[in-house]
């Protein structure tokens, strides 16, 4: 049986010039996963990290959550240079959606 889940946008608060965006994925209330970004300077939008609880995973939730921002940036941010740092499990979903592959973090 698959749980049914929502996905809520917490827009940034106040007026700094790192505006973090989030959304979290709910349960009754209870937050099951979350992703993020920062709005900085210049148009330039960071993608930070992702949660999905231990309980949750595999069900489609963290492309889900990747996917409704994504959506977000494409509506709200045209013209906005958009870069991330990712876990190597994560990269192939940003090539899918158009990402280059830059430097490596260590």
């Amino acid at each position: 049986m698959k749980q049914e889940y929502t996905i809520l946008y917490v827009p940034p608060s106040g007026t700094t010039t790192h505006c973090q965006h989030s959304w979290i994925a709910h349960v009754n209330n209870i937050c099951i996963g979350h992703i993020h970004m920062h709005e900085e300077a210049n148009q330039k939008i960071k993608f930070l990290d992702a949660w999905i609880d231990v309980n949750y995973r595999r069900r489609g939730i963290y492309r889900s959550l990747w996917d409704t921002r994504w959506q977000y940036v494409k509506t709200n941010c045209k013209g906005y240079l958009v870069y991330a740092w990712c876990k190597p499990k994560s990269l192939p979903l940003l090539l899918e959606k158009g990402f280059n592959k830059g430097d490596n973090c260590v």
